[in-house]
């Protein structure tokens, strides 16, 4: 099983954005994700917001 990874690129905003994010599980990368959200993007960390970000992830090949 690959890495799950997601870029920021294809969630819109203001398109400056280019950090990618991968980690060896899903449980990983959520944190970095919602760390990432909150602070730079000032998503709030809702239980939705945590399944919307879990639904983007992506394996890498």
């Amino acid at each position: 099983m690959g890495r799950k990874y997601i870029d920021c690129r294809e969630y819109g905003g203001d398109g400056k954005c280019s950090l990618y994010l991968s980690a060896d599980t899903e449980e990983e990368l959520l944190d970095a994700v919602i760390e990432h959200a909150t602070a730079v993007h000032c998503y709030q960390d809702t239980p939705e917001f945590r399944e919307k970000m879990k639904k983007g992830f992506k394996e890498e090949p």
